[in-house]
């Protein structure tokens, strides 16, 4: 017998425990795939290269998102954590795999960023109520962590950012889009747990993804900033950019916290 549920962490848990192993690449347990992905990277992942993702830079360009304290879920190897320290950011990035944090801190030391804070865990725990990434931040980015959680983990994903979030703040994220010359699996959140697995990352249309983010509870809106398909960036480019994510940036109304 197995009578241990009371709690909505508790369904959580339970509801993670629906998957195989092998689709289980956003807790602890999920590190050593990530390990094993990041661990020759001489592989042609076109987000190896030390370049920030082109939406980052266009935010920062126009001065739609300004110096502040930033958190980055699912940093990697570090890149866009790097290009927001470089400009005056006070960063903390979040990964689950050793290895994809030691790539980044060689990345920081070389390029002289050794304030930026790389934490190793789960980002739901590490941003928990009195946890040391609790917040506030001015900024929370997201380049391709959101698309790897189950459904029932978006719930979690909303309270990090009500926790997380400062009033007047923005989040940004890129994901993988829906349709045409898009990627990811496009298969309805029940049959997910029917299959038991992920299919290598979850795909999102843009009005799915306003749907997701409109609020971060029933009575506190999100503003949508823009919501378009990722630039495509040639190999020689100085930025990221696959048109096969979308790219996103929402700011919480300002006086709600």
């Amino acid at each position: 017998m197995d009578r241990n549920v009371r709690t909505a962490d508790d369904v959580l848990a339970l509801m993670d425990g629906l998957f195989a192993p092998e689709a289980d690449r956003w807790t602890t347990g999920g590190a050593s795939w990530w390990d094993a992905f990041y661990a020759d990277r001489s592989k042609p992942v076109p987000f190896f290269a030390d370049k920030p993702d082109e939406n980052l830079d266009a935010y920062l360009r126009r001065r739609w998102i300004a110096p502040g304290r930033a958190l980055e879920l699912g940093c990697g190897p570090g890149r866009n954590a790097l290009h927001l320290a470089s400009l005056g950011f006070d960063v903390d990035a979040v990964d689950l795999s050793p290895v994809a944090l030691a790539w980044a801190r060689e990345r920081a030391e070389k390029a002289g960023a050794g304030s930026i804070r790389f934490h190793l865990g789960d980002a739901f725990a590490l941003t928990a109520a009195g946890a040391p990434l609790a917040g506030p931040y001015d900024v929370i980015y997201d380049s391709g962590c959101f698309h790897h959680l189950p459904p029932h983990r978006r719930i979690s994903y909303l309270a990090l950012l009500e926790r997380c979030l400062v009033p007047g703040g923005h989040f940004a994220l890129t994901c993988f889009a829906a349709g045409e010359g898009g990627m990811g699996s496009e298969l309805p959140d029940s049959e997910l747990y029917l299959t038991g697995g992920l299919h290598g990352g979850l795909a999102y249309t843009d009005d799915e993804l306003r749907h997701v983010f409109s609020g971060l509870t029933e009575t506190e809106r999100m503003e949508e900033v823009e919501l378009r398909r990722m630039n495509d960036e040639a190999p020689e480019s100085p930025l990221f950019g696959e048109p096969f994510l979308w790219t996103a940036l929402f700011r919480r109304a300002a006086g709600q916290g």
